[in-house]
């Protein structure tokens, strides 16, 4: 039989565990940044316009934010939009659009499990489309770090 003392003692580490498993898991913030332009389009343009979008994506609530600008377009943007999964110098379909193309642009998504990991690999891109380059006239590859 346990004294007073024990069980207390007792019950203290089983409310101390408790509460250490139930505190959720710190997030890992991974940042990612990138560089705009005609060159990288596939097909490139003559594009000398130019842009850079820097994002961060929290692990644990999976919610990417991003922040961008660019300049020197041929004409408005028609669209923005992050595509893969693709490695630099391939294309791939829209995984996420931007919902405001004109510059500066923000905002936040939450990612699939499939796209996390795919941005994580270094397989998702951004571009900027316009009305004289309909497939996007600048585009840059995001990668880890700023």
């Amino acid at each position: 039989m346990l004294t007073t003392s024990q069980r207390s003692c007792v019950s203290g580490f089983a409310i101390a565990v408790a509460v250490i498993l139930a505190t959720p898991a710190s997030a890992e913030m991974v940042d990612y940044k990138a560089d705009l332009n005609g060159a990288t389009e596939v097909p490139p343009t003559t594009s000398k316009a130019t842009g850079t979008l820097t994002a961060s994506y929290d692990t644990v609530s999976k919610k990417i934010t991003w922040k961008g600008s660019y300049t020197g377009l041929s004409g408005d943007a028609t669209a923005a939009h992050f595509h893969g999964p693709a490695e630099p110098g391939t294309n791939a379909g829209v995984v996420l659009p931007i919902p405001a193309a004109k510059s500066p642009i923000d905002g936040s998504a939450t990612l699939t499990d499939a796209q996390a990991a795919d941005l994580a690999a270094g397989k998702w891109y951004v571009n900027v489309h316009t009305a004289a380059n309909k497939d996007g006239e600048i585009r840059g590859q995001l990668v880890k770090g700023k």
